[in-house]
């Protein structure tokens, strides 16, 4: 699972060209998020206590000591199977350590219901649909999380 976490002031996904509805925060982290084929929802669950517990959020001294719950933030969570792009050869990625669909939903579904459990609101993309993402970054502020590197090898 690869997550690109970024913090922003503001920022909004429009699903399928619908402009009238479109599927915003006012303030927290916005969350690219692509699986692969070894991904569980035990992998989801390590990665969303990750993001809800990150602490990049400026306190009264400005440093990076709060999370997202602590600053009362929100997340705006994408679907993005081309984190897995592979690019080693020619020109046009390729995309086969992207988890297939019909793995891919499941995980993203869970990893929003996941997400919501903790209290923080979330809104979201909708998978496999044409989007366009409008955010400020705020600082910025990017964090990449994969679960390759992040993970302990025991869970």
């Amino acid at each position: 699972m690869k997550v690109v976490l970024q913090r922003v002031l503001r920022a909004d996904v429009v699903v399928n060209g619908d402009r009238e509805n479109p599927r915003e925060i006012a303030g927290g982290f916005m969350a690219l998020v692509g699986f692969c084929a070894a991904d569980t929802e035990t992998v989801v669950d390590y990665i969303s206590a990750k993001i809800i517990g990150m602490r990049v959020f400026e306190d009264d001294n400005g440093l990076m000591n709060l999370s997202l719950a602590d600053v009362g933030g929100e997340l705006l969570v994408v679907s993005q199977f081309t984190l897995y792009a592979d690019c080693r050869k020619g020109r046009r990625p390729s995309f086969t350590a992207a988890a297939r669909p019909e793995q891919a939903i499941p995980l993203y579904e869970y990893f929003l219901k996941t997400l919501e459990k903790s209290g923080i609101p979330v809104k979201s993309g909708e998978f496999g649909a044409d989007m366009q993402i409008t955010l400020t970054n705020d600082g910025p502020v990017t964090i990449i999380l994969d679960s390759e590197e992040i993970m302990p090898k025991k869970l």
